[in-house]
């Protein structure tokens, strides 16, 4: 058996040579040839990371092209009112194209130019963050010298150790405040330099009006400008940091560890970690989602609580405070319920990151510093115990920083999420003001006889053209809900022809004067139609604004605009005393004209529409549109008002059921409800006679039923 046995046993020792002389010979051509291969292999790494961000590039822009298109397709083509399904359309948060669209028109919001404020933020930001890792670096090598004249038992080197590992600690920690002081800096930055932005477009061409009265994909708005212009300013500044320095740390520790442990060990470790990043990535949860959802939800419960306080009177009236607590309830906790929803898949999510992260890549860390001390690198010289103590803690401070750094990249794409969330609100709105400027409005409609009939004339516009006159010519009157009230309306009027408008409610009175105050849009036809200037507008319930008294005269002008235009005090009182409010200023001794208060609260509903009026005699507009403006005041005070507004050249156009007021006007409006109308001039007298007579007929009709039945009763006897 002995022969048979080496017979078998050569072939395999022949085998395991030839084997051996395989690997020899590989190691030495690849240790002689290293550094080409990792000269390649960095090369082709970077080829291909480039050809990637071009091909990203190119279909961004190709996106953005189309997106473009589309766009302008659509506020070509649907200039007015869109259909129920559009406008409760959601948009999908996630990081694609529209997220970085959207995201780089912020930046360019916040970060205005190369020369702004925020740029030279930015530069002073990142300059701290390199001093902080090459920091870092340097501790992680007094930490291992520290720790080497520990094991060596050199305890005069450990001293001069410690005492430079304090000096260092002294700009070490000025870096880490400066970072926090820079990021807190640029947070504000960006949010005052969007909410400007925003301000400027919600305060111009009625953007704010039509976002709340024409438009209904913004339901509050108002949260959008206080909360999420914030959250999304906050969550931008703090990504920069959390992913510009670990970018950073990991680029800088590992050149160093590959100069310490080798390129190899690096690339492979690199390639597992690629690996379970991207498994951890297909696994995370659409937080981005989950973020505006809960954004959306706190906007929806806050809104409920200002509806409620702004009809407080009205639902204490009606005793509906049990089901407005349902209401709001119901809000609550459907925004309780997506938060635990919320809290529930962190949980998970968190525990399969911080498993993978802190001890996976642990392991795999240990492993890597272990290369130094159980394999000979090409190069590497013959170390004893202190300096294998040494680069083995110096490596595993650099792995743990890197490893770290790594880790805030893994748990920054969760921070990215809830920033694509906030950039979503963000964007939207600016997208809502930007088609409710160029005439594109998305509203849910409830029409009573159904938007198919008329979506002919929803979807027309007419034309505007600046004219000292007044002159509608085929403009047809619509409803919020989208019904036509008349299809085509044409009249027109010339300074001093003091109009009355009557019909009955919903017939398309104040349709017609939104229209001409420019907050509708136009949808046929032809409106001549003076400046926005020429035209003052007072409602029965007249706003009143935050500010002195003066201001609640003078508004919406300020101190200097009224100085500018040569109007004391002198005047403004001579105002109050034609309308018999002279007392207001008496009410106040010490402040006078610069008292403030609640002026809404303070003054009656009478005082309010009389202070309107004030109003309008300080602005002297050359038309004026009352909309039962004196409900309120006595018909003395009334009087006062027409003939002082008549006498300043002011031309009226008044919507009011009051005969006192016909005697005021030349020309009449009516609208009989039925898609009619009638303009014609009136006779205040000869129609005041007709009404009278109208109504003694109206009598009399009521009469005829009791009269038959009198007269049968006496024919039966």
């Amino acid at each position: 058996m002995a022969p048979a046995q080496s017979k078998f046993a050569l072939p395999a020792t022949m085998r395991e040579r030839n084997l051996r002389a395989a690997l020899s010979e590989l190691t030495t051509l690849y240790v002689a040839n290293r550094t080409r291969i990792s000269r390649a292999v960095y090369i082709t790494l970077a080829l291909a990371l480039v050809n990637r961000v071009r091909s990203a590039i190119s279909e961004q822009k190709a996106a953005s092209a189309r997106e473009a298109a589309k766009r302008q397709e659509r506020i070509g083509t649907t200039s007015t009112v869109d259909e129920p399904d559009a406008a409760t359309k959601k948009k999908k948060v996630e990081l694609n194209r529209e997220f970085f669209r959207s995201l780089l028109r912020l930046l360019r919001v916040v970060v205005p130019g190369w020369r702004s404020k925020e740029t030279r933020l930015l530069i002073s930001h990142t300059v701290f963050l390199v001093l902080r890792t090459l920091i870092s670096v340097k501790v992680a090598a007094m930490d291992g010298a520290i720790v080497k004249a520990l094991v060596k038992g050199n305890g005069r080197e450990f001293l001069k150790r410690i005492v430079w590992w304090m000096i260092i600690a002294v700009p070490a920690t000025f870096t880490n405040s400066m970072l926090s002081y820079h990021q807190a800096e640029l947070s504000l930055r960006y949010r005052t330099r969007l909410t400007q932005y925003i301000h400027d477009k919600y305060l111009s061409q009625l953007t704010f009006y039509g976002i709340s009265a024409l438009d209904d994909r913004i339901k509050n708005p108002d949260q959008l400008i206080a909360v999420d212009v914030a959250k999304f300013s906050n969550s931008l500044a703090e990504l920069y940091s959390n992913l510009a320095k670990p970018l950073l740390d990991m680029t800088i520790y590992t050149i160093s560890l590959s100069k310490s442990v080798g390129g190899e060990g690096v690339v492979f470790m690199s390639l597992l970690v690629q690996l379970s990043a991207s498994v951890m990535r297909a696994l995370t949860p659409p937080f981005g989602k989950y973020v505006a959802d809960e954004a959306r939800l706190e906007g929806e419960f806050r809104f409920q609580h200002s509806r409620l306080i702004d009809h407080s009177e009205e639902v204490a009236l009606y005793g509906g405070h049990e089901a407005e607590k349902d209401t709001l309830d119901k809000g609550y906790f459907t925004l309780i319920k997506h938060v635990n929803y919320i809290l529930r898949r962190r949980f998970y999510h968190g525990f399969m990151e911080d498993f993978v992260i802190k001890y996976f890549w642990g392991a795999l860390g240990l492993m890597l510093c272990s290369v130094p001390v159980f394999v000979k690198l090409p190069g590497g010289v013959t170390m004893n115990m202190g300096d294998r103590t040494e680069s083995f803690v110096t490596n595993r401070r650099m792995l743990l920083s890197a490893s770290d750094a790594f880790g805030r990249v893994m748990f920054s794409y969760r921070e990215i999420m809830e920033l694509a969330g906030y950039t979503s609100r963000v964007a939207t709105l600016l997208e809502v003001m930007d088609d409710i400027q160029a005439g594109h409005f998305e509203k849910k409609l409830v029409s009573s006889s159904g938007i198919e009939d008329n979506e002919a004339v929803l979807k027309g516009r007419g034309k505007i053209i600046e004219s000292k006159d007044i002159q509608f010519i085929d403009v047809p009157i619509i409803s919020p809900n989208g019904d036509v009230l008349v299809k085509a309306l044409s009249f027109s009027l010339k300074p001093g022809d003091h109009l009355l408008v009557v019909g009955p409610n919903g017939c398309g009175k104040s349709s017609l004067f939104r229209i001409l105050g420019g907050l509708w849009p136009v949808y046929g036809g032809t409106v001549y139609k003076p400046p926005f200037s020429d035209i003052f507008y007072i409602p029965q319930r007249p706003y009143l604004s935050r500010g002195s008294l003066r201001q609640q005269i003078i508004y919406p002008d300020g101190l200097r605009t009224m100085r500018a235009k040569g109007v004391t005090d002198a005047d403004l009182l001579a105002i109050l005393r034609t309308l018999s409010l002279e007392h207001l200023v008496d009410l106040y001794p010490d402040e006078g004209w610069d008292a403030e208060a609640e002026w809404r609260d303070v003054l009656s509903g009478g005082l309010q529409q009389r202070v309107a009026m004030a109003r309008l005699f300080y602005h002297k507009p050359r038309y004026a549109i009352l909309d039962e403006c004196t409900s309120s005041v006595t018909l003395e005070t009334e009087k006062v008002m027409y003939e002082n507004a008549k006498s300043l050249g002011i031309t009226l156009m008044t919507v009011s059921h009051r005969r006192s007021l016909w005697k005021y006007h030349s020309r009449i409006l009516q609208f009989d409800g039925q898609g009619n109308y009638v303009f014609t001039k009136l006779d205040a007298e000869k129609r005041l006679q007709l009404e009278d007579e109208k109504e003694d007929l109206e009598v009399l009709l009521r009469q005829v039923p009791e009269i038959e039945r009198r007269i049968a009763e006496l024919t039966a006897l």
